[in-house]
């Protein structure tokens, strides 16, 4: 039997039958079985994710690098099947094949089929130098009639495996382009050692080149005075060629002249000789002469003869005497025959004028003379002889002389050429210098822009390595470790430690709850009465009446709130703390949810219970998604379920705001008792047309 005070407390909705305790236990166990049937769903679905199985369709074609075989699409396959170290469970795979993975999807075998294409591989390593870049994709199809989350857990295991698979390979590309900075650096830093020297090499070769052009400029000038000078020796040369010709003319004529000289000289030297021996003969006839005359006594007649003879004999000699010089023979030589000839001639005079006085008595003195004239005769045969060697002599120099005049000759006609070609060299070697002379100033002018030139390369090389050391120092040097560590970070820089790997996040339980004590105050004024029928009748106050409907749904409503505080504790097993707090909370909510949905009933009637359902709905289209639009989330904000909700969240989680959602609750129930007070009393006035149909009147 249900107690009276149970009875008379509260009232059956739509239906006058008492309220009994099965009444009250349904009422109160609605929103502990919503609640466990939306916990036990939804509450962290990623531990039971084998109970979903999916398809993986591996059409890769494996590439090879450096001689290896690089299967990425085996790869993912693997780390598809085998899962993570960090999710307690996985996807339940089957390898496949396209048809069947299409006939899986049709027949609801597979929830998902995952096909990773031919190209996968040659795509994933498209990044080596030389390729074109080209991003891996892997397809995600799942069948149409698929579940709301199925889509969402299928494509986050897909995206996953693929962003686990990118960062193996970003990290291996990291890796070798972090070693690649070392050995740039290393490079760059040698580059500009070289730099370095090219610079000091430039600075030096602008300095040299500063001094070019003074010497080309003197190059010029030297090459102006080479100019003049070769012009000079041509002009030399010229005149060597003039003076050459002259000599080969009058050595032509030495020659021409020693040639006869020779032939005069031979001649005479034959005639010397002839006048040598008559000489001879003329000393041997005057010594006979002087003998016989000794002897025998001399005829005046004969003695004229011999002195006529002997006069021209002196005569001979005189003028063989004067010619000796012009033969060539030495001037004492030809000094000493003409002594000898003079005196022959004066004895030859003597013995002429002598003989004009001759006598007896003188003739011995004249024998003595005329023996004289013969010594000197011979003497004078002697020197005769003498004089025709030197002239023959004379005769062979004159002839050796005539040869060395016609080798004189060809010599100088020789001379003569060779100065011409020289005097054409000359002028040639004056053409070339002037040209040169102009080019070396041209070339001075252009040694300056040079000059120039190298000192801004100078300059230059040295800004480029000051460049290129500030870019050596600049590129950061890594050992292998080093490299494969940053690489790793690099390849996957953000991890999110605190978030939740479920899909549904630290504020599914508190909205789930929230929604079980909702629907369960709406349940309750669903099976109860919110304004007592008696309201008219009743001599009681109108709140009074307004407490006693609200009383038994605001116990059912806390014990509700802690029933569902309990199942929420055996679901997720929070720390005693918490859940004393998200109990409190709970049970707050369940007194606050049951005042709402009184007054709901109570101002709106029937049409009250589907405003409360909408303000369910509500709530969940509202706490599953931010996305939602800005006018629900405003609407959302000033319901009741939102102060429960975020007293909720603020309890398990370290978010703020848990007195703000006590004292929203306490005002939505102070709020919504006031309206059930009003809505009693409205209902304690009526007319008497109401009265009359309520009660008619008999016959």
């Amino acid at each position: 039997m249900t107690p009276n005070w149970i009875t008379t407390a509260t009232e059956r909705a739509r239906s006058r039958r008492p309220v009994t305790w099965l009444t009250l236990v349904g009422v109160l166990l609605l929103p502990v079985v919503i609640g466990g049937i939306l916990v036990a769903a939804l509450y962290n679905p990623t531990e039971r994710l084998d109970s979903l199985t999916a398809a993986v369709v591996n059409e890769d074609e494996p590439v090879t690098i450096d001689g290896q075989m690089v299967p990425l699409g085996r790869q993912l396959t693997a780390g598809l099947v085998e899962g993570s170290d960090d999710v307690d469970s996985n996807l339940t795979w089957t390898i496949s094949n396209e048809d069947d993975a299409a006939a899986g999807l049709a027949d609801g075998t597979y929830a998902a089929v995952i096909t990773i294409p031919e190209n996968f591989s040659a795509a994933a390593t498209s990044t080596q130098p030389g390729e074109t870049p080209e991003k891996a994709t892997i397809t995600v199809t799942t069948p149409p009639d698929s579940l709301i989350v199925d889509d969402a857990i299928t494509s986050q295991v897909a995206a996953v495996a693929a962003s686990s698979m990118g960062t193996q390979l970003s990290q291996v590309y990291l890796e070798n382009v972090f070693l690649g900075f070392t050995t740039l650096g290393d490079q760059l830093g040698t580059a500009a050692d070289g730099a370095t020297q090219l610079a000091d090499g430039a600075t030096q070769a602008a300095d040299g080149a500063a001094q070019l052009p003074a010497g080309i400029t003197q190059l010029a000038d030297g090459n102006a005075q080479l100019s003049s000078g070769a012009t000079q020796l041509a002009d030399g040369a010229a005149q060597l060629s003039g003076g050459a010709t002259s000599l080969a003319d009058g050595a032509g004529q030495v020659a021409g002249g020693a040639t006869s000289l020779q032939s005069g000289l031979t001649t005479i030297a034959g005639k010397t000789r002839d006048a040598a021996d008559g000489a001879q003969q003329l000393a041997d006839g005057v010594n006979a002469g002087a003998t016989q005359l000794e002897q025998s006594g001399l005829v005046p007649d004969e003695l004229s003869g011999a002195a006529g003879a002997s006069a021209q004999a002196a005569a001979g000699v005189l003028a063989i005497a004067q010619n000796c010089a012009a033969s060539g023979a030495a001037q004492a030589y030809c000094d000493t025959l003409l002594t000898a000839a003079q005196g022959v001639d004066a004895a030859a005079s003597g013995t002429s004028a002598g003989l004009s006085q001759f006598d007896t008595e003188a003739t011995a003195q004249f024998v003595g003379q005329f023996r004289e004239i013969g010594t000197n005769v011979s003497t004078l045969s002697g020197g005769l002889t003498q004089l025709a060697g030197g002239i023959d002599q004379s005769a062979t120099g004159a002839g050796q002389l005539a040869t060395g005049a016609t080798g004189i000759q060809d010599g100088a006609g020789q001379l003569a050429t060779g100065a011409t070609g020289i005097q054409d060299g000359a002028n040639g070697l004056a053409s070339g210098a002037t040209q040169l002379a102009d080019g070396a100033t041209q070339a001075a002018s252009g040694a300056t822009t040079l000059a120039d030139g190298v000192a801004q390369l100078a300059d230059g090389t040295s800004t480029l390595a000051t460049g290129l050391h500030t870019a050596a120092d600049s590129l950061p040097s890594y050992t292998d470790q080093q490299a494969t560590d940053l690489a790793t970070v690099v390849a996957d820089p953000v991890s999110a430690d605190g978030a939740d790997s479920s899909l549904f996040g630290a504020s599914s339980i508190p909205l789930l709850a929230t929604l079980a004590l909702w629907f369960g105050g709406l349940g309750t004024f669903i099976a109860l009465q919110a304004v007592s029928r008696r309201a008219l009748t009743s001599r009681k106050s109108s709140a009074v009446l307004a407490l006693r409907s609200y009383a038994p749904a605001a116990g059912i409503g806390a014990l509700q709130g802690l029933l569902v505080a309990g199942v929420v504790q055996i679901a997720a097993s929070y720390s005693w703390s918490q859940w004393w707090v998200f109990a409190g909370v709970s049970v707050v909510a369940g007194i606050a949810f049951a005042a709402v949905n009184q007054a709901l009933v109570a101002v709106f009637g029937g049409a009250g219970r589907w405003i409360s359902a909408l303000v369910g709905v509500l709530a969940v289209a509202t706490g599953i998604v931010s996305t939602v639009p800005g006018m629900l989330s405003s609407i959302a904000a000033l319901m009741p379920t939102s102060a429960a909700y975020q007293g909720m969240v603020a309890a398990l989680t370290s978010a703020g705001g848990l007195g703000a959602a006590y004292a929203g609750l306490v005002i939505w129930t102070l709020v919504a008792l006031v309206a059930t007070m009003l809505a009693v009393a409205r209902r304690r006035t009526t007319s008497a047309r109401a009265l009359l149909k309520a009660a008619p009147v008999t016959a």
